[in-house]
């Protein structure tokens, strides 16, 4: 089960590295302030990005509680 639980948190892990990292910045922050106008470099399709947040919020969901539960199962 332990080895289990640890998979689900690894493949989570890296499913949301791979969402944040999709996602395009929302407001431009101290580097537009210091480096100029940034600019996204995917173009999604309208809708896209509202689908995007949505599996970022179930992914980190996901690896909180695969998190926790390796936690507790791996103490006994």
């Amino acid at each position: 089960m332990y080895y289990v639980l640890l998979t689900i948190q690894a493949l989570s892990c890296i499913a949301l590295i791979v969402a944040v990292m999709s996602q395009t910045t929302k407001s431009e922050g101290l580097s537009g302030t210091i480096g100029g106008h940034t600019s996204a470099s995917f173009k999604f399709k309208p809708g896209f990005e509202e689908q995007l947040d949505n599996i970022t919020k179930w992914c980190a969901v996901v690896f909180l509680v695969a998190s926790f539960l390796v936690a507790v199962v791996g103490r006994h």
